[in-house]
């Protein structure tokens, strides 16, 4: 059976890109566009719509971390970084700004087909089970509004932008109020793939969607932190179920 969904592979490296599409191909991925600039990949992004980007942060004439910014502007598109670039900095700058994962080279491109096969497999997954477009629910808080169905975050009366991930694992904490869970099972259920080891990760998105909710990271009212355990949403009202929409 083929798999549809369409992958878009940007790396100054041909021979990457060809061995990833060899392999991917053998997994029935035929919807694989490659490009080796970020002019090219920035103007087809533009033009189409993809199911995943796998970005190369070194590019002859630009970094991806600066053409990641320029993606979000226009697309909501998960991006995995793919980089020789080992740092927990680099890591973290790439999540700061819109990147959904990271992936370092050298790498096996076995590893990297199986981390895209997983992505697609826990988006089915999670549509299947936890479909944004079935939750019809609105919740409504006291400070922000989050409907899933549209992807819509409103704080303090005013549309707030925010990536494919962060709006997943917003939706994760509303689905899931006053519960704890560590780290390593929220990168799980949100990631779909084990989370040790991925705590900077899980920790960098929640820091961004407390600042996108006005939650004081010094003193968080909506996300908690009970260190060395994990974290746990607490409404800003006393209900803590999402009102039905019409």
């Amino acid at each position: 059976m083929e798999n549809h969904e369409k992958i878009l592979l940007v790396d100054d490296e041909e021979g990457i890109l060809k061995l990833l599409q060899i392999t991917l191909n053998k997994e029935r991925y035929s919807n694989i566009t490659c490009c080796t600039t970020g002019h090219q990949a920035l103007a087809l992004i533009r033009q189409n719509s993809y199911d995943l980007i796998l970005l190369d942060v070194t590019l002859p004439d630009t970094d991806g971390f600066e053409l990641c910014r320029e993606i979000r502007k226009i697309s909501h598109t998960p991006i995995i970084f793919v980089t020789s670039c080992t740092s927990d900095f680099d890591k973290l700058t790439g999540l700061s700004i819109g990147g959904d994962d990271y992936i370092t080279k050298p790498f096996n491109p076995l590893e990297v087909v199986a981390r895209i096969k997983a992505f697609f497999r826990r988006q089915g997954l999670t549509k299947a089970a936890h479909s944004p477009l079935d939750d019809t629910r609105t919740y409504q808080y006291a400070s922000f509004t989050f409907s899933p169905a549209d992807a819509r975050l409103i704080v303090d009366g005013a549309e707030v932008e925010c990536t494919a991930k962060e709006l997943e694992l917003l939706h994760f904490f509303c689905r899931n109020p006053n519960r704890l869970f560590t780290s390593s099972q929220i990168y799980e259920y949100v990631w779909g793939n084990p989370g040790y080891g991925e705590e900077k990760t899980v920790t960098m998105h929640i820091s961004k969607i407390r600042k996108k909710l006005g939650d004081n990271p010094k003193a968080p009212q909506l996300i908690l932190n009970l260190r060395g355990i994990g974290y746990k949403f607490v409404p800003p009202k006393a209900s803590d179920q999402g009102e039905e929409t019409s």
